[in-house]
């Protein structure tokens, strides 16, 4: 008999998406604190076309 897995944890969690408006300073904060995720995010792309 296979063990079933743990239950995630699903507590909800403050987001940023409903806690503050969309602004372009809002937005432009966000892009600039996000350089490792789109880093990240190119070497993904790059690794998947070789």
């Amino acid at each position: 008999m296979s063990q079933q897995p743990e239950p995630r944890d699903r507590t909800p969690r403050p987001s940023s998406i409903v806690s503050e408006p969309a602004t372009v300073a809002a937005c432009r904060r966000d892009y600039e604190q996000a350089d490792d995720v789109r880093a990240r995010f190119d070497r993904q792309v790059q690794g998947g076309r070789r």
